[in-house]
């Protein structure tokens, strides 16, 4: 048996670092959406007992230090499941290390398939539970859609979904540590504090011009990115509406109402951004594509 899932990639809209946690987490405030860059995972069940990895790209570990792997484990136990024979197979499209969920995607897209395969037919809130003790991305990358997330990412409620537009997403070459990003919030605190509120206004009322004059990300005043000056400026000259990292990086991401602006900002993005994709708004975190 085997079973196909898209598992899609995510941007944060808004992302604010509300406060430090005493398990050394941070509590965190984030409108996410889901969009159409997604990864491939492929479950199939093999003889024996063992969990083993394929993947496209080099540097992707193949063992037990995957998510993808963490997150079969992890099913499998919360389920008490002793036949764990299945290969994974990770067609690599959104970029690794960019702040897009990646990895945390395709431990979404293992649970979701499993769920299909061994009729768990758990809920979504279930499958949450288990995805959260292997990466605090995780729940909101198996509900994706365009939703509130606040904790450290598990808490999750719906806002209304964006509007029909256009998102160019850009990862330059630069790399980002994310430990020594909440290291510099944890020393020196935050410069701003994003409009939370009015982003909520703008979300419910679906003002697509009002959500993208709210887009802020607080790792933007700890994370020195040097091409995100001139993404930005590349993006606004061709007609974004908004521009803003996603995660804690470096991809930057611009929002347009034409697919021709976006298109024609992606072409003079070249020297700046090594990975470049158009994508839309997505309704879900993961789809089977089929059994």
């Amino acid at each position: 048996m085997k079973i196909k899932v898209k598992a899609y990639a995510k941007i944060n809209l808004m992302l604010d670092i509300v406060a430090q946690r005493k398990d050394g987490y941070h509590d965190l405030f984030m409108i996410m959406q889901s969009v159409g860059l997604y990864d491939t995972v492929t479950v199939e069940k093999i003889k024996g007992k063992k969990i083993t990895l394929s993947c496209d790209e080099e540097g992707i570990p193949l063992n037990e230090k995957n998510i993808a792997y963490k997150a079969a484990d992890a099913f499998f136990k919360a389920n008490n499941i002793k036949d764990t024979g299945i290969h994974i197979d990770i067609k690599k499209r959104i970029p690794h290390a960019a702040g897009l969920a990646g990895g945390s995607a395709d431990g979404a897209g293992v649970i979701v398939a499993l769920n299909q395969m061994y009729n768990t037919n758990l809920s979504n809130k279930e499958l949450c539970q288990i995805g959260v003790k292997i990466g605090a991305d995780i729940p909101f990358c198996i509900c994706g859609g365009t939703l509130l997330a606040q904790g450290i990412g598990e808490v999750l409620n719906p806002v209304k979904p964006l509007r029909k537009c256009f998102i160019l997403l850009a990862k330059p070459k630069t790399g980002v540590n994310t430990g020594n990003a909440f290291k510099a919030f944890d020393e020196n605190g935050k410069v701003h504090t994003p409009d939370k509120l009015g982003m909520l206004y703008a979300m419910q009322s679906r003002d697509l011009e009002q959500i993208c004059s709210k887009m802020e990300n607080v790792f933007e005043q700890f994370i020195e990115v040097p091409e995100r000056v001139y993404i930005k400026e590349i993006m606004h000259s061709n007609g974004a509406l908004g521009t803003c990292m996603s995660g804690s990086g470096p991809t930057v991401f611009g929002i347009f109402l034409n697919k021709e602006d976006a298109e024609k900002s992606s072409e003079e993005l070249k020297n700046y951004a090594k990975d470049i994709h158009i994508c839309t708004p997505v309704s879900k975190g993961c789809k089977i594509e089929n059994e």
